[in-house]
């Protein structure tokens, strides 16, 4: 099969107007495909090159600029249609938000005297834990469905599972019954939300692109505080029956406001049906001709991407040994253990139960609304954070707050557990502090800068193994909750463990997580192929700024 490409004098010329021969051009299809094993390695890319090259175009912003300097192509200057299409596919969190704190009302009902499915501490923590471990198998899955049946498709698709799931646990009468359905809408976590992230950041415009990622993780929040609401008012069979319809509603979206991805589209040789998905996107622009002029410049940036050597193999052994892809590598494996090990997660799985350990007269269930909330309000906050402020000071503040509150909370638990005082709101106030504190640094920055810390040659390869890792982390972390809460002798002694490991992570940071906040991307590489304490580093390296690393140069 030939390859059409446009010169860059003809991407210049294209005007509606211009006649047949520049359309031919436009709609030819594209050479090669995209290998699914490269999507399958990139299916926690939030910023998911093949499709995009960031430059300093896509990420700064440049108000005094035209719209057609700001962005290659032009993009339309009514931006509600995009809006609405990003904010339609990201709704899928919401159902994601539901799958993930549904466990936290599920246990305690099941550990009531009354329950007709009778289980163990240790059968429980394969129902808080399962939904996690099915992230790493499928995001495979998920990875290849992205290139083979499109964004859109394949969030669609993962309501399949999720609504079998719910049946399966609504019905149950066995726990196999449950695990089994923990187990299918454990699907949504991995087929719900990167390929929506994908979707956004091909279809969003770039100074919103950030904006509209972040309505991703206040939807999962705003699901979850609905099921912690039901659980305070409900059975978990309601509300596992009611929790079906929570995947009806961005499906509809979807089919309304979002047209498939047209990077999507032309990658796989229909340009005509990406230019129609351009053209529905730009709908009410006054702009003559600018769905081809933005046709005109993706067949550029497909053909530049599809000439590149994409072999995922070739690419692990140099992500290997290249000490800017292992560095950064072993750093957030540890920042995901020290995460993962402060308890922010558990709290989220065991949210009752967690409540239920404090002791107190204070009602668990309305305990974890407030933390839901808390989580949403927060986050938005925290999606300003860390556009002005830097990700160590963040870090640092984070852990040291999570770490207080969690000694107060433990002191004032262990005086209750002892019959030495009295119910109290301080314990509560405790956990709901650290809470507030972990959404600002610790539970959100290791997940950012995956995004952040790897080059752009192995980013999706490397984030890809990173985001694995983190779930199998998470995993047994949730899952040794219960076991290690015995061991150590009463939830007080837990309160004290997370923050003793969040005040480690403060010296781990201190010591080698370099600051990446208004750094370029190859100042980041820079610094790892020189340096690898952060407190000893070379601070009269230059940055690279040699041919290679143009594509780097952009501001994160």
């Amino acid at each position: 099969m030939t390859t059409t490409s446009l010169k860059p004098e003809e991407t210049k010329q294209l005007n509606p107007k211009d006649g047949s021969k520049q359309q031919a051009e436009l709609l030819s299809p594209s050479s090669q495909e995209e290998p699914a094993s490269q999507i399958a390695a990139s299916y926690f890319d939030i910023s998911f090159q093949p499709n995009e090259q960031v430059t300093l175009n896509s990420v700064l912003p440049q108000e005094k600029l035209e719209n057609n300097q700001r962005y290659p192509g032009g993009y339309p200057s009514d931006p509600k249609p995009g809006i609405f299409a990003c904010v339609s596919a990201a709704s899928f969190h919401f159902p994601v938000g539901v799958v993930v704190a549904f466990s936290a009302i599920l246990i305690p009902q099941l550990e009531h005297e009354r329950s007709d499915i009778k289980v163990t501490k240790e059968e429980t923590a394969w129902i808080a834990s399962l939904v996690v471990l099915v992230v790493p198998v499928g995001a495979l899955i998920t990875g290849y469905l992205v290139d083979k049946i499109g964004r859109l498709n394949t969030i669609r698709l993962c309501a399949v599972p999720y609504i079998v799931g719910w049946v399966l646990i609504a019905s149950a009468s066995t726990l196999k019954m449950i695990l089994i359905g923990r187990f299918l809408t454990g699907f949504t976590l991995a087929m719900g939300p990167s390929p929506a992230v994908v979707y956004i950041t091909e279809v969003a415009r770039p100074d919103l692109r950030g904006a509209l990622i972040c309505t991703g993780p206040f939807m999962t929040s705003v699901g979850m505080v609905v099921i912690y609401s039901l659980g305070a008012v409900m059975d978990w069979r309601s509300v596992a029956w009611i929790s079906i319809i929570f995947c009806l509603g961005p499906i509809i979206f979807m089919y309304i406001f979002s047209p498939e991805s047209p990077a999507w589209l032309l990658s796989k040789g229909h340009a005509d049906k990406a230019l129609k998905s351009l053209v529905y996107l730009a709908r009410n622009d006054k702009q003559g001709g600018l769905p081809e002029r933005q046709l005109a410049e993706m067949r550029k940036e497909n053909d530049q991407n599809q000439s590149k050597n994409n072999n995922v193999f070739a690419r692990l052994g140099r992500a290997v040994c290249s000490p800017n892809c292992y560095k950064p590598f072993i750093i957030l494996i540890c920042l995901f253990t020290f995460q993962q090990f402060s308890g922010i997660y558990i709290t989220i799985f065991y949210a009752v139960t967690f409540f239920q350990d404090v002791g107190g007269d204070f009602n668990p269930y309305m305990s974890t609304v407030f933390i839901g909330v808390v989580r949403g309000l927060v986050g938005l906050l925290t999606s300003y954070l860390l556009r002005k402020f830097g990700r160590r000071p963040l870090f640092i503040f984070s852990s040291f707050g999570m770490a207080v509150s969690m000694a107060i909370s433990g002191y004032y638990t262990r005086l209750i557990a002892l019959g030495e005082s009295e119910s109290s709101l301080i314990p509560i106030t405790c956990i709901l502090l650290y809470m507030s504190f972990g959404v600002t640094g610790l539970m959100t920055i290791p997940w950012t800068m995956t995004a952040e810390l790897y080059p752009l040659e192995y980013r999706g390869l490397a984030q890809g193994m990173t985001i694995s890792v983190a779930h199998v982390i998470m995993f047994t972390a949730v899952q040794i909750y219960r076991p290690m809460s015995e061991a150590l002798g009463g939830a007080f002694a837990v309160q004290w463990l997370f923050g003793g490991v969040s005040l480690l992570s403060i010296v781990f940071v201190l010591l080698f997580l370099p600051e990446t906040h208004k750094k370029m991307l190859s100042e980041i590489q820079d610094y790892f192929t020189h340096n690898t304490v952060y407190l000893l580093r070379d601070k009269n390296v230059p940055t690279n700024t040699n041919s290679t690393a143009t594509n780097n140069n952009a501001i994160v």
